[in-house]
């Protein structure tokens, strides 16, 4: 399936970006964290990947069809670094909006919904050196969910023409601009707040009610005894 690079880099209006496409690669986000020479703003495009991964180690379906894009920030500071993913969870939702007109909802801390059905995962993987690099992974179902993941759904029953293209723009436009008010965007989308939750952190899985959002985008909750602040782990919501 064709990509117009042209076309996306023309809808592009973030400067000093650099952006490629790769009909297949095994992952963007090890392509781009193994390029000693990509710029800052460096942006991968792929048609498919045949190693794409998620969070926890988890491969990451990627068939022919979908929107599978990775950007590259080099020397950011801590603060920028732990507020990328849900940077990123704000721009696919307000690009699936424009390009589809369908609502969207985040799911604690990296996966967007739409009908409650997960349809983009995001994955931020960081590179410690003399400065910090992080490379933020995104990947849309774009016109059809991958087959035997439950939960997955698609944007589009069927994509109109150059939808990949107008998507990928739109990401990377919202993605650099509009930041000031990340905070209440995030949490005014996320669907987590109020529910019980299944929890697993580490080898320990626990139930709890998730209460709150802190700041730091740390999902507050009770599990009975007490509140605490979540900063990582895989959340299941309860029907």
């Amino acid at each position: 399936m064709s990509f117009d690079l042209e076309y996306t880099r023309s809808l592009c209006a973030a400067d000093g970006l650099s952006l490629r496409y790769a009909e297949e690669t095994g992952s963007t986000n090890a392509d781009l964290l193994a390029g000693e020479a990509a710029p800052d703003g460096a942006v991968l495009i792929a048609g498919r990947q045949s190693a794409g991964r998620g969070r926890l180690l988890r491969s990451f379906a990627s068939p022919e069809g979908g929107l599978y894009m990775s950007v590259l920030f080099r020397a950011v500071s801590p603060d920028m670094a732990l507020a990328l993913t849900p940077r990123a969870a704000v721009a696919v939702c307000g690009a699936i909006e424009a390009v589809s007109g369908r609502k969207t909802a985040i799911k604690w801390v990296n996966d967007v919904l739409v009908g409650g059905k997960k349809v983009c995962g995001i994955l931020a993987e960081a590179r410690a050196g003399e400065s910090l690099d992080v490379v933020l992974g995104i990947g849309v179902n774009v016109s059809a969910a991958p087959e035997g993941v439950p939960g997955a759904g698609a944007v589009f029953s069927a994509a109109p023409e150059k939808a990949r293209e107008q998507l990928a723009a739109e990401i990377l436009n919202r993605l650099f601009t509009g930041t000031e008010s990340l905070y209440e965007e995030y949490l005014s989308r996320c669907v987590t707040i109020g529910r019980r939750v299944s929890v697993l952190r580490g080898g320990e899985r626990f139930e709890a009610l998730a209460v709150g959002l802190d700041r730091r985008f740390r999902l507050i909750i009770d599990r009975g005894g007490g509140r605490e602040a979540l900063d990582s782990g895989e959340v299941s919501l309860h029907a």
